[in-house]
């Protein structure tokens, strides 16, 4: 039931649609109140829509904010404080399972507190698609995604049997069962309406624009289809969940205009790269970015998709595109019924939504691109922006082996006397991953062709590449199938490992043996080449230090060149079997080549007959049986689930606010410190201390899983909170690993972290620009407030990971312009002191203390980075987990 506002605007109007009378609430007539919208970016008029309908707690947002919007026109600059209430909120498993241990436990403290748990209930819809869990254990054969699926299973079976509790005990939850797809792509094929619909409190129907938030950063891809959204951290969606809204300021949105079209031979993933290039130079982060212009025409609905699914990769908070002809005949092609399709199209016309090429909106600044200029490229080897030209790879790596990686020239040794060597350069992975890209029929068709010009010619992957195909939905395997490219795939070492993220996030699973002595026996800088949007240190395989983002077309490319220390442009591929030299350009596929089999192969009954019954699940999941209930009976023996503390002794008075006196660092970190780094998702060291937990618990280390699938319990999640293999903390110079120092002794941050909880000390961490970038994941700040830190400060932070140290109760601040941790001489042994933490106000001044070793005091001035007035009554509570239970049991 959507929830409706007092009218102060009179704007509810009605607008019938095939015959249906819906109520909405009318920009057109808005204008009679708040002035002329035209000119607004389409983004910003669907904020201006949400005004408009909803009211919060009694207080009408409707004048107060709809006028702000309507303002930002004439002054396009971040603005007040709005309330923005999605329609629905979307989870994957990784950052979906703690939202539900959450959500159970949040219903045991408000029985605590005498409130009633039924309180505790998601108010908007809630899709939870499992996708992060699948593991490439198996690949290069036809079981491969059989096997794959069985580990899966018999790893999480704890996990997916609390999701089914979840599923049954909360209403408006639905969980998309393992082996579906990638939550964005069932999310861009299924879920998302465009024009959303429900019955207000009167039993009216009323439309409305389909807004979602989610639990992963790249929730952003369904900006590709005219649905504003983006992500969040987990405790800003259950707070959403429960009917709070999401506190935002009126963002700056940039524009970004696109003349012209692609080239013979460029990709959407090449056009992508290219565009997080030019924005991370710019700097978004925090904007909203909308395309504009005559080339958005002349991107089908999935180019735009891969666009705006790299959202977090550029740093904005979305990447918008309006909806117009081709989004309607992809809502049809996908399967949706012909009323949303007829309600999505009148709605928007009549709202002035509908995206005209002609039309140029007020923005806060512009970039151009003619998207002719677009070459094929790759990004890495670090960060999704160091975009590199496909000639360029080759030079690019070289130099950083001398730079980056200490080494005079690439070399190799042989593999356990195999008939091949491998060495500095050489790909070890190529993986078709993500979402990013396998919701893209056109790269998907052009790496089968790629495949299939390949073997045509004789030639193979080389043999010490671990090779992967994971696409994001069912239906991507039903056209290759038809249109037989799975064949020629399946001959490159592609079979099919699973429907999931896999490589991406982190889940490559491990090489082969003897591949893995060879690197890590030899100081190997080994490569990987995945679809993927991610390529951070430590993210995709600890055997692999150098990774490269690439179009599914050119992974294939990559995985029978073996290498990227050469060119792939200007030298072969291989030879055929009459020795001739294969190029690039001999099994490159034509953009007609691929029209053709896109045409005759992928039609609607495809998407139909595979989301006819997406809940329902395998044999695995239907084997599940567990009953709803109201309260969780949470297992004392468990290593998967457990009852967070962070309710713990809370009562309905939030708690006194302290100051920050004599904080010690926990670590001082350099620029681009990601959510990886900070909150590894991969595999679990046995040296570590969550390996360490483990053993102790009897779990058996091929039984340990990945960080991402412990995210139900706080024990190991803590345990793992800086403890990627690549952290590099400047308290202990020249160890790599998440160690710090504490009292002169090096040691793994956890350890640190309780010995100065046992000494009564309140911790810091500092960091340089970009701090948080990465994924949305809330265990990042999660782990930081159980480590004892008390405050971060930093050059500059990412949006997300801001946002959920505010709602873990967590003080971020910020260094003033031209100020850092290296210009203010910080060091592992200063104290820190934060005084009026009880009176701060959003963005004022704070003034920090530090004390030296050797008796020297100074102070300098930070920003605090509570944004809103509503932030800082989620950080009074100790977070906003504890402030909605207070409001709810009230």
């Amino acid at each position: 039931m959507t929830q409706v506002g007092t009218d102060t605007l009179s704007t509810r109007s009605t607008l019938d649609v095939n015959g249906k009378a819906y109520a909405y609430y009318s920009l057109d007539k808005a204008r009679e109140k708040v002035g002329d919208v035209a000119r607004l970016p389409i983004s910003l008029k669907v904020l201006l829509e949400n005004m408009l309908r909803f009211e919060d707690g009694g207080f009408t947002v409707g004048e107060q904010h709809a006028r702000a919007i309507a303002a930002w026109q004439y002054a396009p600059v971040t603005g007040m404080e709005i309330q923005f209430r999605p329609a629905r909120v979307l989870l994957q498993d990784f950052t979906g399972v703690p939202c539900v241990v959450d959500l159970a436990a949040m219903r045991d403290a408000i029985a605590s507190l005498g409130g009633d748990t039924a309180r505790i209930n998601p108010q908007v819809p809630v899709n939870l698609v499992i996708d992060h869990s699948v593991m490439v254990d198996e690949f290069g054969h036809p079981k491969a995604m059989q096997r794959n699926m069985a580990l899966e299973y018999a790893r999480n079976a704890e996990r997916y049997d609390f999701l089914k509790w979840g599923s049954k005990s909360f209403e408006n939850f639905s969980a998309v069962p393992p082996g579906t797809g990638i939550c964005h792509q069932v999310n861009l094929e299924y879920i998302a309406r465009g024009v959303w619909s429900s019955t207000d409190q009167n039993g009216e129907p009323v439309a409305y624009p389909d807004t979602c938030v989610g639990t992963d950063s790249h929730t952003t891809m369904i900006n590709g289809l005219g649905v504003l959204g983006w992500g969040v951290g987990g405790i800003e969606a259950e707070a959403a969940m429960l009917g709070q809204p999401i506190s935002m300021l009126i963002p700056e949105v940039v524009g970004f205009h696109l003349t012209g079209a692609l080239a013979e031979g460029v990709t959407a993933t090449d056009l992508v790269l290219t565009c997080v290039k030019m924005l991370r130079d710019v700097g978004v982060v925090g904007r909203f970015v909308e395309f504009y212009g005559e080339g958005v025409a002349t991107l089908s609905l999935a180019d735009r998709a891969t666009i705006a699914n790299m959202a977090p990769e550029y740093g904005a908070t979305c990447g918008f595109f309006g909806i117009d002809g081709k989004t309607i005949d992809y809502l049809r092609l996908t399967g949706r019924d012909e009323d949303v399709i007829a309600l999505t199209e009148a709605y928007s016309r009549e709202q002035g939504l509908w995206f005209d090429p002609r039309n140029e909106p007020v923005f806060s600044k512009t970039l151009h691109l003619d998207m002719a200029s677009v070459v094929p490229s790759l990004a890495g080897p670090k960060r999704p922006q160091d975009r590199v030209s496909l000639p360029d790879v080759d030079e690019l790596f070289n130099s950083d082996l001398r730079t980056v990686y200490g080494k005079a020239a690439p070399r190799r040794v042989e593999v356990n006397g195999r008939d091949h060597r491998i060495g500095d350069g050489d790909v070890v992975i190529a993986a078709i991953t993500s979402c990013t890209n396998t919701s893209n029929p056109d790269v998907l068709i052009a790496a089968g062709l790629v495949a299939r010009k390949a073997r045509e010619r004789g030639l193979k992957p080389k043999p010490w590449v671990k090779t992967s195909l994971a696409p994001g939905s069912q239906v991507v395997t039903d056209y290759l199938v038809k249109a037989g490219l799975q064949d020629d795939l399946d001959a490159m070492g592609f079979d099919l490992v699973g429907y999931g993220c896999t490589t991406c996030i982190g889940n490559s699973g491990p090489l082969p043996q003897p591949i893995s002595d060879a690197i890590n026996g030899n100081d190997i800088v080994a490569a990987s080449v995945l679809s993927g949007n991610r390529n951070f240190e430590g993210r995709v395989s600890p055997d692999v230090r150098a990774n490269f983002l690439a179009s599914p077309p050119l992974v294939v490319a990559y995985a029978i060149k073996g290498t990227v220390t050469e060119d792939i442009t200007t030298t072969p591929l291989g030879q055929d079997q009459q020795g001739r030299d294969v190029m690039l350009a001999d099994v490159w596929p034509s953009s007609d080549e691929i029209a053709a089999l896109r045409a005759a192969n992928i039609d609607r009954s495809m998407f139909v007959s595979r989301y006819a019954n997406v809940y329902d699940g395998d044999e695995h999941w239907r084997a599940i049986e567990v009953t709803g209930s109201d309260t969780y009976q949470w297992q004392p023996g468990s290593t998967y689930i457990a009852n967070p503390p962070f309710f713990e002794g809370m009562t309905m008075t939030p708690p006194v606010l302290t100051d920050i006196v004599d904080a010690m660092p926990l670590a001082i970190l350099g620029d681009s410190v990601t959510t990886d780094h900070i909150s590894p998702a991969g595999s679990i060291k046995e040296d570590s201390p969550a390996g360490q937990w483990l053993r102790q618990h009897q779990v058996a280390r091929a039984d340990f899983n990945s960080y991402g699938s412990r995210r139900g319990h706080h024990e190991v999640m803590m345990r793992g909170t800086f403890a990627n293999i690549r952290i590099r903390n400047e308290m202990v110079p020249g160890v790599e690993g998440g160690m710090t120092a504490y009292k002169g002794e090096t040691m793994p941050i956890y350890d640190a972290a309780m010995r100065h909880k046992a000494d009564g000390t309140p911790l810091v961490v500092i960091a340089g620009k970009e701090y948080g970038t990465g994924s949305s994941r809330d265990w990042a700040a999660k782990g930081t407030m159980l480590l004892g830190v008390r405050v971060v400060i930093v050059e500059s932070f990412e949006r997300i990971h801001r946002s959920n140290l505010v709602g873990m109760g967590v003080l971020p601040l910020q260094f003033r312009e031209g100020e850092s941790r290296a210009s203010l001489g910080l060091k592992g042994d200063d104290r820190f002191t934060v005084r009026g933490v009880a009176d701060l106000q959003p963005g004022q001044e704070v003034e920090v203390d530090v004390s030296r070793a050797d008796g020297s005091q100074f102070t300098f001035t930070a920003l605090c980075r509570i944004d809103t007035p509503n932030e800082l009554e989620y950080f009074r509570h100790g977070g906003i987990l504890p402030y909605v239970i207070r409001k709810l049991a009230a």
